[in-house]
């Protein structure tokens, strides 16, 4: 896991743990959240999630949640997850990553210069 910290995220994997920051959610509530927050610009489906989840899990950043919601308001079937702390402190490291991307291209890219204009 330690590894992990080190290395960049990918997309999938950011914005699912993105959705698990604020709340434990079932896969459909995080495909919704993911839509929510991309603007919908970021469509992921259930094989990407799904996938990306178990990998997770295998990486430590997330756990399947035992907290169930009130089966009269849910479907009792529905597997929650939730983020780790590795999971938090990973999410933490790759917004810190692309916090330094934003300022070094503030600092060195103009698009009138990239443009040739």
């Amino acid at each position: 896991m330690e590894h992990q910290k080190t290395r960049p995220l990918t997309p999938a994997v950011l914005h699912i743990l993105l959705a698990l920051s604020t709340k434990e959610r079932h896969g459909y509530g995080i495909m919704k959240q993911v839509d929510a927050d991309s603007q919908g610009k970021v469509n992921m489906g259930p094989g990407t999630l799904y996938g990306s989840l178990n990998r997770m899990i295998d990486a430590g950043l997330i756990n399947e949640s035992d907290k169930k919601v009130d089966p009269k308001l849910d479907d009792e079937r529905r597997v929650y997850y939730k983020i780790t702390g590795p999971g938090r402190r990973a999410l933490e490291a790759e917004l810190e990553r692309y916090r330094e991307v934003v300022q070094v291209a503030r600092k060195t890219f103009s698009p009138r210069k990239a443009y040739g204009n």
